[in-house]
């Protein structure tokens, strides 16, 4: 099973829409994934089930079938992980919900960081708890893939989410404060990576499976990005072909400054529309938007959406998994880039 976490600290671009869709087309396309909502505040979860469900699971107070209950006993100092539930959504799709009171864990996670560099066994416990719960249930539900969807800052949650995965995609907007997230993400992906190094090698218990955080960034995905007359817009632009250089020099550290237009950058996955009309009808529905019938509304015009959509994310999918086939081998003719 291959771990995949999307992340950006700039919030507001699309993230979560973008997991949910790529999950569902991962399913299309005959692979069983696991989706992981380890956002707080579990957007992730609310896309995926109806209100009758939600309220069955959170309104309850004393025990809910989310990652706060696999977490409960480390979070509490009582115990070590408890296998999470899987809320099956299809046969091919698996969802961990999410969990608000998740954000109470951030302390413990917090100090545990710290903890471990003196050799605590309790501090690689709780610090390798996402990565062990993702792996226990990913072989569980016998996933080809798990998809992680995370908040959008660099809290403790999401250091020990990170480490814990194996490939990274960065959704983002072409605009001032994307660009700034992508620099952030890079220099705290190389700090949390070396630090955890470090702390890997002093792990006083041998049995406990750890992550080695060798995590690769796949590339990014831009969204909502403008289009006009068939080009996007100017303003898109100034910020877009900015994009590849960005990404180079704080995500892979290449410091080689390049001439090269996003269209025609390898890093960049996909520039994905805003399918404006779409993504409500979708909401109601409770499916991808590739995925709407003219029994949801989509008719006239907006079937002829709802196929572009779904070229689009096939697309996209089928890249991510190619990307992954050739990262970190001598086959990665992408690092020539």
């Amino acid at each position: 099973m291959k771990t995949i976490a999307f992340f950006n600290n700039k919030g507001g671009v699309g993230k979560t829409t973008l997991v949910y869709h790529i999950t569902y087309m991962l399913a299309e396309l005959g692979y069983k994934c696991l989706a992981v909502d380890l956002d707080p505040q579990t957007n992730l979860t609310s896309m995926f089930l109806n209100d009758e469900r939600l309220q069955e699971i959170y309104d309850n107070d004393s025990s809910r079938p989310t990652i706060l209950e696999s977490i409960k006993p480390v979070n509490r100092g009582i115990g070590d992980i408890l296998p999470a539930h899987i809320e099956k959504i299809n046969d091919n799709i698996g969802l961990i919900p999410g969990d608000l009171e998740l954000s109470l864990f951030e302390d413990k996670l917090s100090s545990s960081w710290l903890s471990s560099l003196n050799y605590d066994e309790a501090a690689f416990r709780t610090v390798s708890s996402f990565y062990r719960i993702i792996k226990e249930a990913g072989e569980r539900f016998d996933a080809d893939f798990s998809i992680i969807d995370m908040g959008p800052n660099f809290g403790a949650i999401n250091r020990a989410t990170l480490i814990a995965a194996d490939f990274v995609v960065v959704p983002m907007a072409a605009d001032l404060f994307s660009l700034q997230g992508l620099k952030n993400l890079g220099n705290r992906l190389e700090a949390w990576q070396r630090e955890w190094s470090d702390r890997f090698s002093r792990n006083p218990e041998p049995s406990l499976e750890l992550p080695t955080a060798a995590i690769a960034p796949l590339g990014y995905v831009v969204m909502q990005h403008g289009i006009k007359e068939s080009r996007p817009v100017k303003s898109y632009l100034k910020w877009a072909n900015r994009i590849p250089n960005v990404f180079r020099q704080f995500v892979l550290s290449n410091k080689a400054v390049i001439s090269i237009n996003i269209n025609d950058d390898v890093y960049c996955l996909a520039l994905l529309k805003h399918y404006h009309s779409l993504i409500p009808m979708a909401m109601e529905a409770r499916k991808p938007i590739f995925l709407l019938k003219p029994s949801d509304g989509a008719i006239g015009a907006h079937l002829g959406a709802v196929k572009n959509s779904y070229d689009d994310f096939e697309k996209l999918t089928r890249k991510i998994i190619n990307y992954m086939s050739i990262s970190g081998t001598d086959k990665d003719w992408r690092s020539l880039m």
